[in-house]
């Protein structure tokens, strides 16, 4: 196992973490500098209680992050050069041989299953000490273990016959099975667009039409001028599990829905709303899902044949701690490890995003009133408890929106 892939894979495992730990710091260090005073673009309309209560939750949340990181950087060299990967395999081969199916899925499986395990105390913290303490949660217990238990179906359901249609073509279709496995999972994603508005978000949530008549108007008008056509407009009981507000835009051709959270109806005026659901509409009629669709394919494109690359390599398995190989074991180990080498291409994939919020910003200013949208993100802003002061490299490498006060600059300057 003492090969080249491993030094260069600890290398890689090593500067991720260190960036990530250096911008982590960073990013508390800048919030908690200007804690005490509200940026001058946002004088008179956020509260400095508010504003410190954003600096608080944000560093608590950097400090969670920080711990999920080392949980996930243990669980990954636990799994690879510690051994625990091998083990499985080792295990499952007593019922299954090594190439088969059947050994796959229960490796892969058996895998995740352990990883929503370990991973579960941080969320329960997440969900029911950090979100608690800051005001945000309504989840319940009852309503927390009901979640879990449909998603499992859920995952179960939808997640396992794909990884069966998966792992048969990587056994059974050839030298170019990468490619056959690529045309399921585009045409996988496609199916789960049409389906997740009728029958896959209506078992977490609650969808309603709206029944202010004049907030229907409104948005009807909306539609109407920017030529857009849906089959509905929802009302979402998001305070079910937390105070956040947000809308949304979901499913494609005759599954196409508008979906606003209860909470931001009762926080914003209608007006506002329309300018929330403007800035929506202009990531479609700008192609910005179906561009952000394309390049995802394309990336995952490009992966699967690195794999289908990499499956015949025997380094690439002696340097994560394997000694017999498998298909299932390399997808394993590709997904374990690619995130690791990707993470300096993240901040690419965000400057595309944030061109894409600029973009639909000033497709609702041609469609609706600036002013409204400036004064419904301030209300977002102060209801999320979302920092108007992140660190300018911080929000660079991570963010997928502009920082609060640049997005607004760019609004009042039109």
């Amino acid at each position: 196992m003492n090969s080249t892939f491993t030094w260069v894979f600890l290398a890689a495992l090593a500067l991720a973490t260190a960036t990530r730990l250096w911008l982590a710091r960073r990013q508390s260090r800048y919030v908690l500098a200007h804690r005490d005073a509200v940026p001058d673009s946002f004088a008179g309309v956020i509260p400095l209680a508010a504003h410190q209560k954003a600096a608080d939750y944000t560093v608590a949340k950097v400090k969670l992050g920080t711990v999920e990181m080392a949980v996930g950087v243990v669980w990954v060299l636990v799994l690879t050069i510690g051994g625990l990967l091998q083990l499985f395999a080792n295990q499952w081969a007593r019922a299954w041989s090594m190439d088969s199916i059947a050994h796959g899925t229960a490796l892969i499986l058996s895998v995740f299953l352990l990883q929503g395990a370990v991973s579960m105390p941080l969320d329960l913290y997440r969900t029911f000490v950090l979100e608690q303490r800051f005001g945000f949660n309504k989840m319940t217990w009852k309503l927390y273990v009901l979640d879990l238990l449909k998603s499992t179906a859920l995952a179960t359901v939808l997640g396992v016959p794909l990884l069966l249609v998966v792992l048969w073509l990587m056994t059974s279709a050839g030298t170019l099975w990468w490619l056959y496995v690529w045309i399921v999972i585009v045409g996988y994603s496609i199916f789960i667009q049409f389906i997740a508005p009728r029958l896959i978000m209506p078992i977490f949530n609650k969808f309603s039409p709206i029944e202010d008549p004049a907030l229907v108007e409104r948005v009807q008008q909306l539609l109407d001028r920017c030529g857009y056509r849906s089959r509905g407009l929802f009302v979402m009981d998001g305070s079910r599990r937390s105070a956040h507000g947000n809308a949304f835009f979901s499913g494609f051709g005759a599954t196409k829905r508008i979906v606003l959270f209860d909470t931001l109806i009762q926080r914003l005026q209608p007006e506002e709303v329309e300018a929330v659901l403007a800035h929506e509409l202009g990531h479609f009629k700008l192609r910005h899902v179906v561009k952000s669709m394309l390049i995802g394919w394309l990336t995952i494109f490009a992966l699967m044949s690195a794999l289908g690359a990499l499956v015949d390599s025997p380094w690439f398995y002696n340097g994560l701690g394997i000694q017999t190989p498998s298909l299932a074991i390399a997808l394993l180990l590709f997904i374990l490890v690619t995130p690791i080498f990707l993470y300096f291409v993240q901040p690419v994939a965000k400057i595309f995003s944030r061109k894409n919020e600029f973009e639909a910003d000033e497709f609702a200013t041609q469609h609706a009133n600036a002013k409204d949208l400036i004064s419904a993100l301030v209300k977002l802003y102060h209801d999320n408890a979302s920092t108007l002061t992140p660190d300018p490299l911080h929000s660079a490498f991570y963010d997928s929106h502009p920082p609060a006060a640049t997005r607004i600059a760019r609004l009042r300057a039109a």
